[in-house]
């Protein structure tokens, strides 16, 4: 029994465990941010004798970070002397009336001016589907041809 204890007093001892930790921040900045992509507009062929409106619609797609508070206006256009109740498409210098709407009863004009012809809105951090509804008045003596316009769509947040 002696030369077993004498054996064990001369081994090493056994390590002993240990630990240490620490903590570290993990952090983000959300940013406020909206992506705004609109879709053509297509009337179509336009008949400047039948006595009926030509309407046709399209769509934008907005997302924008859930919270962030939007406001969407439309330009008026190239065509020159526009307004929110009549922008122009142009074949060359000659011009073709139409007119943008937010609703299908086509009441609500799209426009720029803070307010009355935007649309306001939070986003939901998923994308949203925001309708244009479009009307070439009826009736317009304008000359057969292409006519076109450029519009620009700007999402402020």
């Amino acid at each position: 029994m002696m030369a077993a204890a004498i054996a064990l007093a001369g081994s090493p001892a056994p390590a002993q465990a240990g630990n240490d930790d620490d903590s570290f921040q993990v952090t983000a900045t959300v940013l406020a941010a909206c992506e705004i992509v609109a879709q053509d507009l297509a009337f179509g062929d336009y008949d400047p004798i039948a006595a009926s409106n030509l309407d046709a619609a399209s769509t934008l797609s907005l997302t924008c970070t859930n919270g962030t508070p939007y406001e969407l206006s439309m330009s008026l256009g190239t065509g020159p002397g526009a307004t929110p109740a009549a922008r122009y498409m142009l074949n060359g210098s000659d011009p073709l009336a139409y007119v943008l709407y937010r609703n299908a009863g086509r009441t609500q004009l799209w426009g720029q001016s803070a307010g009355s012809d935007t649309l306001a809105g939070t986003g939901t951090g998923a994308p949203v589907t925001i309708d244009v509804f479009g009307r070439i008045p009826m009736q317009q003596a304008v000359p057969a041809g292409a006519y076109e316009d450029t519009l620009t769509v700007t999402v402020t947040w």
